[in-house]
């Protein structure tokens, strides 16, 4: 991640939510949550706990320190236990952590960031579906030429092209939800065997339980150190959400193109300009969510990858690659959705430009048919208005504006 975005066009709508201080952030909160958990299970007094989260509440982790200390021990969770153990009373220190292993704690921090970035995703998704939804009913009636591979074909509407969107961005929510349902917490110990927990509590299977409580989140029942579905689910959430942004932002793109000119981006100061050709009003929301939709699929394929090079009882490696991906992934997305939700409230739809065009391409098709409506693309409609309704039927009935 850059800290300016100069790469990156719109990250600045993900900041805070995965950069370093998000990271050091969600690992405070694993390790309080399992001192919580320790506590919750009777392994070490209440009031020890609360101490040390006292201890924490208004501490602020020194990145700079921890990120130059982190390649000497391969991950950033060591040199962040070193400063928040130097706060601590020496008996309260040495509960921290006791029982973890680095890669615990660093898992499940991802998790917690993609929780708070799925969130986030599944809000924009729920306003552009609502905007999208406005649009496929108010433009049940405006017919547009269809095309496919890359010709004009029988007319459709709209509102039918808006109703598929909005099929693909409820698709995209179902996905998060379900993904956000079942996030787990990564809880093993040294080589994924609770044995040290198991000299804490007579039940560390219990514990881990209480840690995942503890967090918000699901225990799966066993760790899953070297079994990285946890992750690649995630990921896949977020390419699919990726792949239905960038169909909407590819098709406006094309239907904003001057010899098109069937849709526009809304305007807005500053946006859309050329360094040299101050005519122009390009789609730049449309042009940035399909560069996230392009990009997102290679994040995915890393994630896949580091899974099946998975080895022994703690990767080696394949792991430390999932890191940068995951992240650049929940920034794309996160960005893009939100790039989305202000694309669909503000899209410009010309629906006389769309009907002239769509007369003009079904002028001999109709004709050959023969019938009273030859030369009126609306007669050709086929059973458009009972799709939108079928979409329409799946926002209301538990679309993503009810997650």
């Amino acid at each position: 991640m850059s800290e300016y975005g100069l790469l990156t066009p719109g990250s600045f709508r993900a900041a805070g939510v995965v950069d370093d201080r998000a990271v050091a952030d969600a690992m405070v909160r694993v390790e309080l949550g399992w001192v919580s958990a320790l506590a919750a299970v009777g392994a070490i007094d209440r009031d020890r706990a609360e101490r040390i989260a006292a201890a924490a509440a208004d501490w602020t982790p020194d990145l700079a320190v921890i990120g130059a200390a982190t390649e000497a021990v391969g991950n950033p969770v060591v040199p962040m236990l070193h400063q928040l153990r130097e706060r601590l009373q020496p008996a309260d220190a040495a509960v921290v952590h006791r029982g973890l292993t680095s890669q615990d704690v660093l898992d499940t921090a991802l998790v917690l960031l993609g929780a708070d970035c799925l969130t986030r995703v599944r809000a924009d998704l729920g306003a552009a579906s609502q905007a999208l939804a406005r649009l496929a009913d108010a433009h049940r009636a405006s017919v547009m030429a269809g095309r496919t591979l890359t010709q004009y074909a029988v007319p459709i509407t709209f509102g039918l092209k808006a109703a598929h969107w909005l099929a693909g961005l409820i698709e995209a929510a179902d996905d998060v939800a379900a993904t956000l349902a079942g996030l787990p917490v990564q809880c093993g110990g040294a080589a994924g065997t609770l044995a040290l927990s198991g000299e804490l509590t007579a039940d560390p299977v219990a514990l881990a339980a209480a840690f995942a409580g503890e967090l918000g989140l699901v225990w799966p029942g066993l760790p899953w150190h070297t079994r990285r579905r946890a992750v690649t689910r995630i990921g896949d959430t977020l390419v699919a959400t990726c792949d239905a942004l960038g169909h909407l932002g590819a098709d406006v793109a094309t239907l904003s193109r001057p010899e098109i000119g069937e849709l526009h981006e809304a305007a807005a100061a500053g946006r859309g300009g050329s360094s040299t050709m101050p005519h122009k009003h390009n789609p730049i929301l449309s042009v940035v969510i399909r560069s996230a939709a392009m990009q997102s699929p290679q994040l995915g394929a890393q994630l896949h990858l580091a899974a099946a090079l998975a080895v022994d009882e703690r990767p080696d490696g394949a792991w430390h690659s999932e890191w940068p991906a995951l992240r650049r992934l929940l920034e794309l997305t996160v960005t893009a959705a939100s790039q989305a939700a202000e694309l669909a409230a503000g899209l410009e739809v010309d629906a006389d430009r769309m009907l002239q065009r769509a007369t003009d391409a079904a002028a001999d098709l109709l004709a050959e048919r023969g019938d009273d409506g030859a030369g009126d693309p609306a007669s050709y409609l086929g059973a458009t208005d009972a799709f939108i309704d079928t979409v329409l039927a799946r926002l209301s009935t538990g679309g993503p504006e009810h997650a």
